[in-house]
């Protein structure tokens, strides 16, 4: 069953340019095993934790960092909760996430699928 989905579309030069003007956005968006990925990675990971929030309803009081996309061996990647999301995420029943990411020019986008 679907709990909930989310899609998010990221502007990377806009998002680079945000993170330059205020360098904690880096350290308040993105987990200490995120930070140093190029800023394309950044952008469509952004736009993955802003996905999943859809997913979850929005809730308010979510930590960014509790949200992280990795990779699996294959470079597939994945949903990863933690903390508030996996909180929220859990009371809700989510047992399985789904997620693809994608790049195209200046844009990053993120869909993601929360399933009981």
């Amino acid at each position: 069953m679907i709990v909930g989905i989310g899609v998010d579309v990221v502007q990377v030069s806009r998002f680079e340019d945000q993170l330059m003007r205020t360098p904690a956005l880096r350290q308040r968006l993105f987990a200490p095993a995120e930070r140093h990925l190029g800023i394309r990675s950044l952008a469509a990971r952004f736009a993955a934790k802003e996905a999943v929030a859809k997913a979850l309803g929005a809730p308010a009081g979510m930590n960014w960092q509790d949200c992280q996309v990795v990779l699996t061996p294959a470079g597939v990647p994945q949903v990863l909760t933690e903390g508030t999301v996996a909180e929220v995420a859990q009371s809700k029943g989510v047992a399985r996430w789904h997620l693809s990411l994608s790049h195209d020019g200046d844009v990053a986008t993120a869909m993601v699928i929360a399933e009981a």
